[in-house]
């Protein structure tokens, strides 16, 4: 899967490093963003993006406005969107299927599950869990 190029847009360290450290254990490059605000410049600059995970929760702007920039770009508006937060319900779930986005993992991630859920969506399949 060393092909592959996931943009992670996370606030909190810890959980970057936990999602990189799965994402390098199935061989995915991955890249890191703290906030939604650039992400649309800073991914449009990237040679390939296969994916983001993207928090909703972040500084400066959260995912939802994040998510409208990434939509309306021409390059990025067909790269999936995937919300990963502790924000982990079925109100907030249906709320991110609502405003766009592709796939839903609640937080904490499960290191035994994660690996098949990204395999998943890399591979075209909507993954939308929370517990």
């Amino acid at each position: 899967m060393a092909e592959y190029t996931v943009l992670v847009v996370e606030d909190n360290v810890s959980n970057f490093v936990l999602i990189a450290r799965m994402l390098g254990y199935l061989g995915i490059h991955c890249e890191w963003k703290t906030s939604g605000y650039e992400v649309v410049e800073y991914a449009d600059n990237m040679p390939r993006l296969d994916l983001i995970l993207m928090d909703i929760r972040l500084p400066y702007e959260d995912g939802y406005a994040a998510l409208k920039k990434i939509r309306s770009s021409a390059r990025l508006k067909a790269t999936p969107v995937v919300v990963v937060t502790a924000l982990a319900s079925q109100d907030q779930m249906n709320l991110a299927r609502q405003s766009g986005f592709d796939g839903f993992l609640g937080k904490p991630l499960d290191p035994d599950r994660f690996p098949d859920q990204i395999q998943r969506i890399l591979a075209g399949d909507q993954v939308w869990e929370y517990a």
